[in-house]
């Protein structure tokens, strides 16, 4: 879904358009600044379409938004329990927003395990819709409700829509050759139309996409067509839903240019893309499928027509395999996982360290240790990155910030590897792989130029006067090796994981060669060329608050809310993790208390304070969910006045 930024004047006629329905109308019509909406139901209920098609609708209306998906990793957990619930959670503005929000105003609940997994979320006064004919006693029991929450009082601080979802769907397709539980799953449809009314949202996308979707079932499309009109029509008419609310589009937010709603997996897929376009290269996946990483390799399998090959592997071992021997081949050559997986493919890691080809392993973390839990994010594979091979095998790291940065960081990525002809580590996470923003489609001519040139002729002239070809003869300023493609004439060069000697790349166990080639190869990584790490600090801050990867939206939510109130802190963000930023040791020093928040135990902060001596404070969590916005601030606020 692509949306064109509007202009001042086309907004002004739509803000009429919004005065003339309000005053042709026989309902209140509220304005808000933002909105969070959160689905919650069975992993059958379709919460994620639901919610993916809310946002796909808000996007194209231009507003600025942050959704948060959150599913079991079960395939399908048990119906009506509480480990069965999935959301998907949409925050939604008219200005610039950084998170899927701390708490929803309103909650969709298709049953009452979803009531009672997310109402402790919910503020006083937030809104609820529940799916009445879901709470019989039976599946009231099943969560824990000794009575009803929908009459015992326990709601009475929120404002309850009880409607019943399951009937209304039922009745509005009675005139379809459906069987009640063909029907009752266009109940989700409903819903969406129901809070399509409330906030004003666009349909026509809606019903395109249900027609394409169902293509090859036309009468599947219509009905589900029909419920989502149904509940459209359902909350203009209702009596119990008397106001609905615009939220205007986020004009301010954006520069001019053509956006479209982008997930942090679909924008990296597309770097990729880019980048083997950009550097005139053949694009090569060789992966095992993984969540939550597996959508890379669903989106790349659909490009051949930009020469993408993709292979799915019989392992994770296989896959890296593939990957390395295409690289060799002369391919930007990609492998996709997450934390198990690394762990995996760690061995040919180290080959590749060896053979100092360019090779792109994109880890899309989860929580563990073993499986852990695969729907749920973390960043706790960064020592992992760093430090998870045998010997001294060093790997440039690093790490996109928002989903749409995930373009970039895919395209730094690959610069980094083709550059100085090493494996590169792109950790994501499960929070930016499945989140969504919208994202500026960038003009071609934007794009870094990536081309490589592979070695032709021999490079080196021995003694006697020979031409020869040393494979690992470097380049003075990157310590690169040329990149022979196998079959070039006259450049024949031997491969394998057994240490080389220097420039003719021979097998040599030679004591000073091997330390030579291990200083050489951390040189390498030690001299990439990365950019300075900026530091946002308006007024002079002694406090400075340090992040990595997907903290970056709630560290920034977190510190505006801080300055709004008053206070000084000053927050820099990585996205080169090896090697560091050089201006990384004069910027700690420059403040008198560090603060870096992770999602795992520390993984960062003991990288800083052992490269740096400073006293780095961590703050961490590892419960499987992103960070909130106020719970940053209050721990930064104690940090400010510790």
């Amino acid at each position: 879904m692509t949306s064109q930024v509007s202009s001042p004047a086309e907004q002004a006629d739509g803000a009429v358009v919004g005065e003339q329905r309000r005053a042709a109308g026989t309902k209140d019509v509220r304005r808000l600044d933002r909105v969070i909406i959160r689905f919650a139901g069975d992993s059958g209920d379709g919460m994620q379409l639901t919610g993916d098609r809310f946002t796909s609708e808000t996007a194209s209306f231009g507003n600025d938004l942050s959704t948060l998906p959150n599913f079991p990793a079960e395939i399908r957990a048990p119906a009506g329990t509480l480990p069965g619930v999935s959301s998907f959670q949409l925050h939604f503005a008219d200005h610039d927003i950084l998170t899927p929000g701390d708490a929803p105003n309103v909650l969709v609940a298709m049953n009452p395990a979803a009531l009672k997994a997310n109402v402790g979320d919910l503020p006083r006064g937030a809104e609820i819709i529940v799916n009445t004919d879901e709470f019989t006693k039976r599946a009231m029991q099943k969560v824990g409700y000794d009575a009803s929450p929908l009459e015992d009082g326990s709601l009475d601080g929120y404002h309850l829509h009880p409607v019943p979802l399951t009937t209304l769907t039922v009745e509005a397709l009675k005139e379809f050759d459906l069987s009640r539980k063909e029907a009752e799953r266009s109940k989700n449809m409903f819903a969406l139309g129901l809070l399509s009314w409330m906030y004003h949202r666009p349909t026509e996308g809606t019903e395109k996409f249900l027609r394409t979707k169902f293509a090859r079932k036309p009468d599947i499309a219509a009905a589900n067509i029909t419920a989502f009109r149904a509940g459209w029509n359902f909350g203009e008419t209702t009596e119990d839903f008397a106001v609905s609310y615009e939220v205007a589009p986020a004009s301010k937010a954006f520069p001019i240019g053509t956006y479209r709603n982008i997930s942090g997996n679909l924008a990296l897929s597309y770097g990729l893309v880019a980048a083997s376009r950009q550097a005139d290269l053949p694009l090569f996946l060789g992966s095992y499928p993984i969540t939550p990483a597996s959508d890379i390799l669903h989106e790349l399998s659909k490009h051949k027509n930009f020469g993408v090959r993709t292979f799915q592997a019989e392992d994770e071992i296989a896959g890296i395999g593939a990957a390395l021997g295409a690289a060799f081949g002369g391919s930007l050559a990609v492998t996709t996982t997450s934390g198990p997986g690394v762990a995996l493919k760690s061995e040919t890691i180290g080959l590749a360290v060896s053979l100092e080809l360019p090779l792109l392993v994109v880890d899309i973390q989860r929580g563990g240790p073993s499986t852990g839990l695969p729907t749920k994010t973390e960043q706790a594979d960064l020592l992992q990155a760093m430090y998870g091979r045998n010997g001294e095998a060093p790997v440039p790291v690093v790490a996109p910030c928002t989903p749409a940065d995930c373009f970039d960081a895919a395209l730094e990525a690959a610069r980094i590897a083709l550059t100085y002809r090493t494996p590169v580590f792109l950790l994501s996470d499960g929070y930016l792989a499945n989140g969504s923003e919208p994202w500026r489609i960038p003009d071609l001519d934007e794009l870094p130029h990536l081309s490589v040139q592979f070695a032709q002729d021999p490079n080196h002239t021995t003694a006697d006067g020979t031409e020869v070809f040393w494979p690992y003869k470097r380049d003075p300023k990157t310590l690169a090796r040329p990149w022979a493609i196998p079959g070039t004439p006259g450049l024949e060069h031997r491969v394998g994981g057994i240490e080389k000697q220097d420039g003719t790349g021979n097998i040599s166990y030679d004591p000073a060669n091997h330390d030579f080639m291990v200083r050489t190869r951390q040189a390498k990584i030690d001299g990439i060329e990365v950019p300075d790490v900026e530091v946002d600090d308006p007024n002079g801050a002694r406090t400075l608050v340090l992040g990595w990867g997907s903290t970056y939206g709630p560290i920034t939510a977190a510190v505006r809310r801080l300055r709004a109130a008053g206070e000084s802190i000053a927050q820099a963000h990585l996205r080169h993790l090896n090697p560091f930023p050089k201006n990384l040791g004069a910027v700690l020093k420059r403040y008198d208390k560090v603060v870096i928040p992770e999602m795992n135990l520390g993984q960062l902060a003991t990288l800083v304070r052992a490269k740096y001596l400073v006293d780095a404070h961590s703050y961490n969590q590892v419960n499987g969910m992103p960070f909130k916005a106020e719970q940053l601030a209050t721990a930064l606020k104690e940090a400010i006045d510790g």
